[in-house]
């Protein structure tokens, strides 16, 4: 694919939402954290329903950690893999109140220290809390990229890293959002609603659904 067309591409996503953003509920850089670490193999809405009623009672790692791990999972029983983040939730708010005064990191590598928190989470924590040009690369985005040919490749570093060089520097801040969304709800894994699609006449997928 060609940079005209991707510029054409991005055009088009920019012109129908202006200003994407997560669809995670948070109100602090360390309320989209949370919320980050407890989406991984989790719906957003799942996750939206646990953290609206966990935040009014603990939004600061502080508050969260004086739940302890099991009162902490009494709130997020309902999102998968729950056992396992309680513990890494926990580990986090005590880790950031020891090396970080409770604040959470603006750099990739503080924030990679931190437990559950991967490379696609502390991007997505950069980009949406801290502005800063990331590309988090999840399951809708590497679908998006190879299905599109926007930037094919064979794992989601590869993809990443494609995106970062290739997305024309003005839609960098916010593609992935919109890469996002396209693939939540319009270019679907199972059942690609092409017929419906803003950029279909651009995109490189050859199995295109009538």
């Amino acid at each position: 694919m060609n940079k005209e067309k991707r510029t054409q591409i991005f055009t088009r996503l920019r012109d129908a939402n202006p200003n994407p953003t997560t669809e995670l509920n948070y109100s602090t850089p360390f309320e989209l954290l949370v919320a980050v670490i407890l989406s991984a193999q989790a719906t957003d809405v799942g996750v939206n329903k646990a953290t609206d009623k966990l935040y009014p009672v603990a939004s600061t790692p502080e508050a969260i950690l004086a739940l302890g791990v099991d009162g902490l999972k009494e709130y997020i029983k309902t999102i998968g893999l729950f056992n396992a983040k309680a513990e890494n939730v926990i580990k986090t708010c005590q880790m950031l109140i020891d090396k970080h005064n409770s604040v959470v990191p603006d750099n990739r590598k503080d924030l990679e220290a931190l437990p559950g928190v991967g490379r696609k989470t502390a991007n997505v924590v950069l980009n949406t809390a801290f502005q800063q040009p990331t590309m988090a690369v999840d399951t809708h985005i590497f679908r998006v990229s190879n299905r599109t040919g926007i930037a094919p490749g064979k794992d989601v570093l590869e993809v990443e890293k494609r995106l970062a060089r290739l997305v024309p520097k003005e839609f960098l801040m916010d593609a992935h959002h919109w890469l996002i969304l396209h693939g939540r709800y319009v270019c679907k894994a199972r059942k690609p609603q092409c017929g419906s699609c803003m950029i279909e006449d651009l995109c490189e997928f050859k199995q295109k659904t009538s």
